[in-house]
Formats: C-alpha cells, structure tokens, sequence
C-alpha cells in the first residue's frame, strides 16, 4: 500500500471532537471502555446527518429499494447458517511478558505494551503463546437460565436480518426482482485489536443494503452499484483524490463472494487508505444457507416467465461511524486569515452534513439587537438547526462556529434595528452579503441544498 500523502490530524480531531462535544469516550468517568464511544450533541447531528442522506439516496429516491429495521437479537440458528459460529474468528496470541493481546495474522502492525515499543516478539524477553481462534461475536444469554439451550448473540452485521425477511418484505411489498432492501443499525464485534479514534471499535453503526437480482444479470448490477456508491461518497463533499476502490483478489476475496470491491478514504498519517464501504456480489449464498437451514423455500417466483430461482445478492455495506471519522477527517483545516494575526480551524463540511446550519449574533447586547436576533433564530429553528449565540467578541464567535462546521453566520447590528438586514458570513469564502431578514429562509435554503 503505498504511503499516504495526507497529514496526520487523529489526535487534533480527537480533541476537538471532545471540547466541542462531538465525540466522548463512553464511561469516562470510570477510565473508559476501551474502543467504545458516545455521540455528543453535535457528533449525534453530524452522524444523523450522514445516515438521512444514505437513507434518502438508497430508499426514499428510489423505487426498487424497500426499508427495514430487523432486531439485533436473533434465532441463533441465522449465525449457524451464515457460518458466523464457525467460521467468525481471528487468530490470537498473548504475550506472556506484556500481558498483550494481538492478532497473530497482523503482528507486523501491532507495538508491544512494553518501552521501547517493538513489534510483538521482536524484544528478547518477549513470549508469544501459540495462536488460538477466537470468535468475534458477543454472546449472551435469552431468558433467566444461562446455559447453552438459552445462548443468543449480540448481531455482527445487520445483514442477516435483511435475508430472513426477504420473503415478508417482497410478499408484503409486491416488489418485483430486482429489488433492494435496506436498513440502518447497530453491529458488534469483539475486535481484539481495536483502534484509531471511531475507526475500528466494539459497537458500531451500520448503512446496509442488499439488492437481489436474477443469476446471470449480477455483475451488471454489481458494477452499477460500485459507481453508484462511490458518486455517493463524493456527493458528501469528500475530496475524489482520497478517494479509491481497492480489489479483493486471491485468499482476500470471502469464500462466497464472486466479486467483491471496497471504497476506501485515505485518512492520512499512518492510516492512510482504509475501508469506508465494501460493495460485495454474494451470490445466492445467503438465500441459499437460511434455505437449508431453516427448511423454508426462499425461492423468488417470476411469474411472468413462470420460473422460480434463488436471487442472487449485490451488497452495499457503508459504516455509518467510519464514513463520519472520513467527513471529519476530509473536513479539517488549519488556516491563516488575512488582516488577522490568529489562524482558525475549520471544518469545511458539506452543508448537508453540518450539525448547525446557521447561528445567530446580537452584536452588542443594547438597543434591542438581542430582541431581534432571537425572532430570526427562533423562526429559522423550525426549518434548520440553529445556535444562538451572544459571549465574547464577534470574532471569537465566528471562530467557535468554524471550528464546528457552521455554514453561515447572521450577525445583527445596529443597522439591522433600523432597516432590518443583516449580515450573512459565508464559512469558507469569508464573504458577508447584506440582506433583508425576511430573506433569510430564501437565502439559507438555497445554499444549504447544494
């Protein structure tokens, strides 16, 4: 892989993200749980924003793709048949000096706990215990008694939850092969080397959908859908030049799949390129597993041909925090303003994905600016999401809103008591126009739905 040519900005964005309330580690107050991580105010906008506009683009654009939420506990069996229990596993070593956990098949990436950091069994004293499979899935237990007749999991993926409703939603729907089914949920595994700030982690959101389609039109639609998502992920403003497919091949192609491409996002620094969306053609291997094991035909019927075949399977699988850790990461800037001896640092983030949209200032807080600064905020607040704001210099408040991606500033003044304008403040060309307050709602919309 070669090196990335991006800056390396992971820590910046973690302490920011922290300070203005994006991201926190969940249970800090008691240390923290390792690679397991809580959406603040602003980082639950920002992921909100990023899951509506997969949402709209996938279902409420389309006419082919249906909606699902299936729940995360279910029937072990599914994971039997999706060979989850089997076959769902890393390799693991410990060290018996460190007391570290790695993964043997990624030792080349890892660093021992102990000082100087080396690779784990580089160092004389370092002793690694012999490889041993480990499954990634969560397991817990349905009902009082915990033992093995009661054993259910914690879902790796949501994907399954589509394939065992695939009969219900295309029966209930009368949609017609080919279709798509799609949904947005909560996934988990647990990684052994989880890492890099929201990247891999524990608990994790996922944007999946499965299109099934008669064998033999597969890798048309395969390559319809790879170009589709990646115009996706650059309608979200990520740069096309961090943007690139990478091809499974060889031992990395999964053994059901007939082809198999990733979208990755060169994240910079030491990351560098990695998987924000794999887009997979499975086949009829997931129809036809659930088929074997539950005993239940989930055979499509072409009536119009009058012929019944198992569908195969093109999949998109996006991850909903990994996307978002990709907009931060696109977004982040360190600038110099010219006529100001301070820079600033901004999040230039596409305005559909922006938590505020607009904040409002007063000035001064005399002659009735407040007043009137909070009617346009709290006309604007029903159409878009709104930050009023009134401490410190007008400076230092454009500066707050850079540094969480706000897209315009509205700044009342004393003029504006007068006649009723205001000034508008654009985030990323620095220009302010000066406009009627009656043609706020006109202006923003208009530019927040480029």
């Amino acid at each position: 892989m070669p090196a990335s040519t991006q800056p390396d900005v992971m820590d910046k964005l973690v302490s920011l993200s922290k300070r203005r309330g994006f991201i926190f580690q969940s249970s800090e107050i008691y240390g923290g749980t390792g690679s397991v991580w809580d959406y603040g105010p602003l980082g639950v906008e920002l992921k909100k924003n990023l899951k509506d506009q997969w949402w709209k683009a996938m279902v409420r654009m389309r006419d082919d793709v249906e909606g699902l939420d299936a729940a995360i506990l279910m029937h072990p069996r599914t994971w039997e048949a999706s060979g989850h229990i089997a076959g769902f596993t890393d390799p693991l070593v410990d060290c018996k000096t460190c007391k570290g956990r790695f993964r043997a098949d990624k030792l080349e990436d890892a660093r021992c706990l102990q000082k100087p950091s080396k690779r784990p069994g580089e160092a004389e004293q370092c002793q690694l215990t012999e490889p041993r499979m480990f499954n990634l899935m969560f397991k817990t237990f349905m009902g009082p008694v915990e033992e093995s007749a009661s054993t259910v999991y914690l879902r790796p993926e949501t994907a399954q939850g589509i394939f065992v409703n695939f009969l219900n939603v295309q029966g209930s729907t009368r949609q017609k092969v080919p279709f798509g089914i799609a949904q947005i949920g909560k996934a988990f595994r647990n990684e052994i080397t989880p890492g890099n700030f929201i990247f891999r982690t524990r608990e994790f959101e996922q944007m999946e959908m499965q299109f099934f389609v008669e064998p033999g039109q597969d890798m048309v639609w395969f390559e319809y859908w790879k170009a589709e998502r990646m115009a996706w992920h650059q309608s979200l403003g990520l740069s096309p030049q961090r943007l690139r497919y990478h091809e499974h091949t060889g031992p990395e192609l999964a053994h059901y799949a007939r082809a198999a491409f990733d979208i990755e996002f060169d994240f910079g620094g030491t990351l560098g390129f990695q998987e924000i969306e794999g887009i997979h053609n499975r086949g009829d291997f997931d129809l036809g597993r659930h088929q074997e094991f539950s005993g239940k035909k989930l055979e499509y019927f072409d009536q119009p041909n009058n012929k019944r075949y198992l569908p195969y399977v093109i999949e998109t699988s996006v991850g909903a925090d990994r996307t978002t850790l990709a907009a931060l990461v696109n977004a982040y800037r360190e600038e110099t303003v010219e006529g100001e001896d301070e820079g600033r640092t901004v999040l230039r983030l596409h305005p559909s994905l922006a938590p505020i949209k607009a904040a409002v200032f007063a000035l001064t807080k005399k002659e009735g600016m407040p007043d009137m600064a909070h009617r346009i905020a709290s006309a604007l607040r029903p159409h878009f999401p709104v930050d009023y704001d009134e401490t410190g210099s007008i400076g230092k408040r454009y500066r707050r809103q850079d540094e969480v991606g706000t897209p315009f500033c509205i700044t009342v003044d004393t003029e504006s008591v007068k006649d009723g304008t205001v000034t508008v403040r654009d985030r990323d060309t620095l220009k302010q126009d000066r406009i009627s307050a009656d043609a706020l709602m006109g202006y923003l919309t208009e530019r927040l739905s480029g």
